[in-house]
Parts: structure tokens; C-alpha cells; sequence
């Protein structure tokens, strides 16, 4: 399948020029799955939970979303799109994955970063794999890559393709992703943004490098870190199944889990 991500800077507070601008980078993209970043709709650096919750989505009565909806359907393609949910009195930073008929799964990010704990709720929707056109695909986001665990349960439960929305500040991630792609043998799309969220309470840099890591833990693709990008690559997600390092260890039948005591 052709599959890639979009890197692009959105604007703090400006859902609808960043769905817009998302709606004309991707209209003639050829891909059958696209990753865009974290909080791609909102921008990130939210001064409180208040302020979040002002700009946080409601996916069944968004707009925006409807627009992401309609685009998948005209393209008949998949988007996993970060975005803030609002849920009743609550927001969550979570990942929608749209398809052609609308929206099939939501996950919300487990592990919240720094001030996210100050402005969302942590995530409450257990990992799941979902299969569009017979592939296998999980979704994590951003800082769930420091827990190995999340890719490892997506892994175990079938997924081919990581899909890992982010907004990236700290510049460890990429390179880790090589070495989580390696150890349970799936591709990731990391979709990264790039520049400046500056607000009256501080500002944030975005270190940018989306890629695409294959299961034998190389770099497909990288993009470059303060540039706009969207690239694709063919890629076979049946490599996935193939979880041997070496031909006596099969990374997933040689763990011995009786042993491992946290």
C-alpha cells in the first residue's frame, strides 16, 4: 500500500484555516493511508484546561472533522488525524482513524506529557487494532513512545502499521522509533509537526523529522525538521509478520513473560 504522513505547522487556536489548509495539502494526494500530526486541528500549547476545552472538538458535531470525513470520502483513502476531543466536561488528546465511511476508531493518549496533565484527561480507551482494506493498523501519540509497552500490545494484537500522530519537543523519539519497530517487528508512521507555538505564557519549539520506519528498524523516509512535508512510500505491511531476528528467535514466541516482574 502507499502510505505516509503530512508535516505541516498548524496555527494555535485556528481549527478551521488548519482544516482547510490539511483539506488542500491532501485533496490529490494518491495515498491510501495518511498521518497527520498531534492536535493538528488546534495547535498545542494550551495555557490552561479551560482554554482547551474552548478549542477541543466534539467528533460527532465537528465541522472540521465532517470535512476530514468528507475529503477520505472523495479519496476514498484512510487519514489518522491527532485532535483535542471534547467529551462532555472533559478533553483528551486523542487520534481518529476516518475512512471513506466516516470515523472507525478514536483512541485517546494514554501517557500525558509535561503540562498536558495541567489541561486534558488521560486516555481511557484501551489499545486496539483496527483493519482497513485487510491492514492491520494501531494508533499511539506522541509521548506513548517512551512507553514500550504500547507499541508492544498493538504488535501483539495483529498491527502492521504503527500510526503515531505527534508534536514532538524533545529530540529522542525518532531515533527510539527505530528500535520499537525493530523489537516487535511493525512499520511506524511517525507524522511530527514542525515550528513555533508562541503564547503570552511561553513557547514551545517542534523538532519536526516525520518518518517512516520499517519492521527491520530502518529508516524509509525522514523528513527534513523546520520544513513542510508530505510523502508517501510503498511499503508491504505483510513484512510485519515476519517476527524472526535470527533464524532460531522469533522476537514474540522467545519472550518469557512468567519472568518479567514489575
Amino acid at each position: 500500500m502507499k502510505a505516509g504522513f503530512y508535516q505541516f505547522k498548524p496555527q494555535f487556536g485556528k481549527n478551521a484555516a488548519n482544516t482547510k489548509k490539511i483539506i488542500k495539502a491532501l485533496e490529490k494526494v494518491e495515498a491510501e493511508l495518511i498521518v497527520l500530526p498531534e492536535l493538528a486541528l488546534s495547535g498545542y500549547y494550551f495555557r490552561d484546561a479551560k482554554e482547551a476545552l474552548l478549542l477541543a472538538e466534539d467528533p460527532n458535531q465537528s465541522a472540521n472533522i465532517d470535512s476530514i470525513k468528507n475529503l477520505c470520502k472523495k479519496n476514498n483513502n484512510y487519514i489518522v488525524i491527532g485532535f483535542l476531543e471534547k467529551s462532555k466536561d472533559k478533553c483528551f488528546n486523542s487520534s481518529a482513524l476516518i475512512g471513506p465511511k466516516g470515523i472507525i476508531h478514536i483512541y485517546r493518549k494514554l501517557h500525558l506529557f509535561n503540562e498536558e496533565k495541567l489541561c486534558m484527561s488521560p486516555g481511557d480507551i484501551p489499545l486496539k487494532v483496527n483493519e482497513i482494506n485487510g491492514i492491520k493498523v494501531g494508533m499511539m501519540v506522541c509521548f506513548d513512545w517512551a512507553f514500550p509497552e504500547v507499541v508492544r500490545t498493538l504488535a501483539m494484537n495483529g498491527a502492521e502499521i504503527i500510526c503515531h500522530p505527534s508534536n514532538l519537543v524533545l529530540n529522542f523519539c525518532q531515533q527510539t522509533m527505530l528500535s520499537r519497530c525493530l523489537e516487535n517487528r511493525v512499520y511506524a508512521i511517525t507524522a511530527n509537526r514542525f515550528g513555533l507555538d508562541k503564547r503570552p505564557h511561553g513557547s514551545l519549539r517542534f523538532t519536526g523529522k516525520s518518518q517512516i520506519v520499517s519492521p527491520k528498524g530502518e529508516l524509509i523516509f525522514r523528513a527534513l525538521s523546520q520544513r513542510e512535508a508530505c510523502h508517501y512510500d510503498d511499503i508491504d505491511p505483510t513484512e510485519s509478520h515476519d517476527k524472526f531476528i535470527t533464524k532460531h528467535n522469533d522476537l514474540f514466541l522467545d519472550r518469557r513473560p512468567e519472568y518479567y516482574k514489575c
